[in-house]
């Protein structure tokens, strides 16, 4: 969504490191152009005027005048300016001293709400609560089925007394469920409203009555984010008609401009909560400002990657796997299959490496990345046998033609994974070895150097010379005289008493 105003950032920051220091004039280009690109992402105007006034009123104070390096701290500038912009820091849900918690959804119809009511749920399920959707939404059609499916996807029950489609009392159904609730011991409550095509009375006084009937601890407002300059006019009626505690932000992993994000905030005063970023019910989680702003920025979002992989990945499968690694072990298809299937429940390939700081230059590469691809992956892996995937040698000829066919491939992908995954065992082989890679302790070299002594000296099998304590070590008996220095093999001693000079022995 934030791709032109993340462009066209980028485009300004990247004529600034040229420039040893900053003159007035180029501060005043680059705020003209900070201006333009956040009026093409559709900002609203008040926003953009106080964004770009706080960054030129910082970009001439001493922080950049006096810093090594102007253009970096005019990036930090514009980054501090956004995370600002869009709510300073993460707003968390507040619970209730005595459960339920109850959370009132309103928006327009459209916005995303009942959908959304799904992912809220099932975020606060994984987090150890016992939530319950209310389906309160008893005006448009099939809304109560809708909710009944979603709560079913996210294993969460749906407290729906009435069939709606336009039966039915919303406020005393939101009141009932609160008591229902409360039996069966559900410590949050998710009431879905209903909303309507745009914004009247009938609507503002049908969600304060809700509101007012069940004195909710969160009213969440949820907005579309690819609608634009209405995000804003429809949040403040929202603001004034019914009031509200936090926003959510829907669909943006839409094609938008992506300028109610960064207006909304600013205009109600309300902070983002949550955003929701694709259809499916594991596309929602807590909205951070400032990894939005490193976004934007084309800085990356490692955070979110790293708690995505934590949640993705099993503990035990991974430390399993990296003991694979690390004893050199074989890196067999079956355990890349495992990685693979892991890696793909984070989401889809493109949006991960688009959390990669500098990823925004390679756009064209990452959406030419086909998905398709690891699919035709799997199904190849998944035609082999056991001791095919175990053992890829015995991989010959007949045995891939029949794996192309099973996998509906030609048998040239065939032979291009099995070469691709022999390099990339003998790499694995490599780094658990410690060839080439400084710092990491050898399995192979070190091993050999430690079946020698100091200085290379061989460790002599001979049980002789072990009787004598440190092998090769221990001073032998001399024999003097004529036999000049001559040693003794070792355990061998001279009988008590023996003279050498009395050998009659022939002279040299």
């Amino acid at each position: 969504m934030f791709e032109t105003l993340s462009d066209r950032l980028t485009s300004v920051f990247s004529s600034l490191r040229a420039k040893g220091r900053l003159s007035e004039a180029d501060i005043d280009a680059t705020c003209r152009e900070i201006r333009i690109a956040l009026l093409e992402a559709d900002v609203a105007l008040p926003v953009v005027r106080a964004f770009v006034a706080h960054v030129k009123e910082r970009a001439r104070g001493a922080e950049v005048s006096q810093a090594l390096n102007p253009a970096q701290q005019v990036v930090k500038i514009v980054h501090d300016e956004l995370i600002a912009i869009l709510g300073g820091e993460t707003r968390r849900l507040r619970f209730a001293k005595t459960p339920p918690t109850v959370v009132m959804l309103a928006g327009l119809q459209g916005s995303g709400k009942t959908t959304l009511a799904g992912k809220l749920a099932k975020w606060l399920r994984e987090q150890g609560h016992v939530p319950m959707l209310v389906a309160a939404d008893l005006q448009r059609p099939n809304a109560v089925q809708q909710l009944q499916v979603i709560g079913e996807r996210a294993q969460v029950p749906v407290f729906a007394p009435e069939p709606g489609n336009g039966v039915g009392d919303p406020v005393e159904v939101a009141r009932r469920s609160v008591e229902h609730a409360r039996r069966q011991q559900h410590d949050i409550v998710i009431i879905d409203t209903a909303g309507r095509l745009g914004i009247d009375q009938e609507l503002m006084k049908q969600a304060a009555d809700i509101r007012d009937a069940v004195q909710p601890d969160e009213v969440l407002f949820v907005v579309d984010a690819m609608i634009g300059q209405d995000a804003v006019t429809t949040a403040q009626a929202f603001m004034d008609g019914v009031g509200f505690d936090g926003v959510v932000l829907t669909k943006l992993d839409g094609d938008a401009r992506g300028g109610a994000a960064l207006s909304v905030r600013h205009i109600t005063g309300k902070p983002i909560m949550f955003a929701s970023t694709g259809e499916k019910l594991d596309d929602f989680d807590a909205f951070h400002p400032d990894r939005m702003a490193s976004r934007i920025l084309d800085m990356g979002d490692i955070l979110t990657l790293i708690e995505q992989a934590q949640k993705t990945f099993d503990e035990e499968q991974a430390a399993k796997m990296a003991g694979k690694l690390t004893s050199g072990e074989d890196f067999t298809l079956e355990d890349f299959l495992e990685q693979m299937q892991m890696v793909r429940k984070m989401g889809p390939i493109k949006n991960l490496l688009g959390m990669m700081p500098g990823m925004g230059q390679m756009r064209d590469q990452l959406n030419s990345i086909d998905e398709r691809d690891l699919d035709r992956i799997q199904a190849i892996i998944r035609s082999m046998t056991p001791a095919e995937r175990a053992d890829p040698k015995i991989i010959n000829g007949s045995r891939r033609a029949r794996i192309a066919r099973g996998s509906g491939v030609e048998v040239s992908a065939v032979n291009n994974l099995v070469t691709r995954f022999f390099e990339a065992q003998k790499m694995m082989k490599r780094m658990a070895s410690g060839i080439g890679l400084p710092g990491m302790p050898g399995r192979g070299k070190a091993a050999k150097q430690g079946k020698k002594g100091k200085k290379g000296r061989r460790v002599s099998g001979d049980t002789r010379k072990a009787a004598l304590g440190k092998a090769g070590t221990a001073e032998q008996p001399k024999v003097g005289g004529a036999l000049g220095n001559l040693r003794l093999p070792p355990g061998m001693e001279l009988p008590p008493g023996f003279d050498p000079s009395k050998l009659n022995l022939p002279k040299q």
